[in-house]
């Protein structure tokens, strides 16, 4: 809507200049100005965005994968978690993100998970806190 709204008003602008006595040429070189501009200003606010969605892909996985921890040391609290356990107790990865076990056991349970698009490794601890 927004966007519809600007054209229009590109367009009623190019065109006014054009009945004024500009060559619709010379309007349309506005037009093309006005569009080359918005999209510099939208392309790299779009990459922003893609990195934002990276990182809270990565931040979810990290707190699925001490959900399912926390469900296997349930079962078995003198254990050791490894990726094969945690996929038996519910946890999928997204695609593309990369999770680490640095410490499986239930007191000192640390792990880590990134993606490779997004420019931060989320690292949970034994009590669920993640951080950046």
């Amino acid at each position: 809507m927004r966007i519809e709204a600007q054209f229009n008003l590109t367009f009623s602008f190019a065109v006014g200049l054009c009945v004024r006595g500009s060559s619709f040429f010379d309007s349309l070189m506005i037009v093309i100005a006005i569009i080359g501009i918005l999209a510099a200003i939208a392309v790299p606010q779009f990459q922003a965005y893609r990195t934002r969605g990276f990182n809270a892909q990565a931040r979810s996985d990290a707190k699925n994968a001490y959900t399912a921890a926390q469900a296997f040391f349930t079962d078995s609290p003198g254990g050791t978690v490894t990726s094969a356990l945690l996929s038996n107790y519910g946890y999928r990865a997204s695609s593309s993100v990369s999770l680490a076990i640095n410490d499986g056991s239930m007191t000192a349970l640390n792990m880590s998970a990134s993606h490779p698009q997004g420019n931060t490794a989320y690292v949970i601890d034994s009590g669920g806190q993640i951080t950046p």
